[in-house]
């Protein structure tokens, strides 16, 4: 059963999560009738808090577009979410972030109750992160700055150092950002190339907003760009290999950088590419399924290897 008071807060707080909303919607969620809800609407408007109204059939409430409320109302789940989230932030290697993440944590505890407060210091002591992998940079400009620019459809143009040292100029049409394995990467479209590219952050040595705009393609995602990018970059050995097993068991048991899969006749086929045989022979054996090695050859003299080291260690 609601309080008067808790009915005024639960009234801000609907506001918060909606664009606007009727007198009828509002005194439909908290059963009382649409006279009541505009003495709750002028109990906010008389605490400062800017609640604009609309009369007529179609009349509606919102708040007014730019004002920064302070943080409130959330449930004992909304914060634990909250908290979860900082602590990722605050580990991701993005120094300005970091600072931001410490300081909207302290800022949340200071309008917490005693029992929740003690719960989220409990994540932070208990719960530890990996990110061992983590390329830790100065790079909190550059993700920023991407990401607005992402989201308008404006391309950059930025100077590139490659893995081999080489820098370029190049202009750049950015369709998503993703982060694996320790970095961020920005994947869309290199008027250089001529083509669908992925790009290191860290790699980004200057980089600027243009006037330009651009339209991504639909439903683009990122995340699979980039791990088929990465599966299928060049190589020492092309490899192939028949898996026997279907191809949804067959993408669960391996990582998908591993290779690509590919549904032929009947047969699930894995295509790759890699510079260590020896290691590739080594995933191979850890598989629960069964699997023909199509080529190389020398994949095979790998495997065999790799089979009588682990059946001389069985007899030690």
């Amino acid at each position: 059963m609601y309080s008067p008071t808790t009915r005024v807060l639960v009234v801000l707080e609907l506001l918060q999560n909606h664009d606007e909303l009727s007198g009828a919607e509002l005194a439909r969620r908290l059963e009382v009738d649409e006279r009541t809800v505009r003495r709750y609407i002028i109990k906010l408007q008389d605490l400062g808090i800017p609640v604009r109204s609309t009369r007529g059939r179609y009349g509606a409430y919102r708040l007014t577009p730019g004002y920064k409320l302070p943080p409130m109302m959330f449930n004992d789940e909304e914060a634990t979410a909250l908290s979860m989230g900082l602590l990722f932030a605050n580990q991701l290697g993005l120094s300005s972030i970091g600072v931001a993440a410490q300081s909207a944590q302290s800022k949340l505890e200071r309008v917490m109750p005693d029992a929740l407060k003690r719960k989220l210091h409990a994540i932070g002591e208990t719960v530890q992160l990996d990110f061992s992998k983590a390329s830790v940079s100065a790079l909190s400009a550059t993700l920023l700055e991407l990401c607005a620019v992402t989201q308008q459809h404006r391309r950059v143009s930025m100077q590139y150092c490659a893995v081999n040292g080489e820098t370029t100029e190049r202009e750049f049409d950015c369709y998503g950002l993703t982060w694996r394995d320790g970095r961020w990467y920005g994947v869309g479209y290199c008027h250089l190339r001529g083509g669908l590219r992925s790009f290191r952050l860290d790699r980004i040595m200057q980089m600027s907003a243009l006037e330009t705009m651009f339209t991504p393609p639909t439903d683009f995602d990122a995340m699979q760009y980039l791990s088929q990018a990465i599966a299928t970059v060049p190589r020492a050995h092309t490899i192939c290999v028949r898996l026997e097993t279907d191809i949804e068991t067959a993408r669960a048991a391996l990582f998908d950088t591993m290779g690509v899969f590919e549904l032929s006749n009947g047969e699930v086929l894995l295509h790759s590419q890699a510079d260590d045989l020896d290691w590739y022979a080594r995933r191979l054996v850890s598989l629960p399924f069964d699997f023909a090695i199509r080529e190389p050859a020398a994949l095979r003299q790998a495997l065999q290897h790799c089979a009588a080291r682990l059946q001389h260690m069985a007899l030690i």
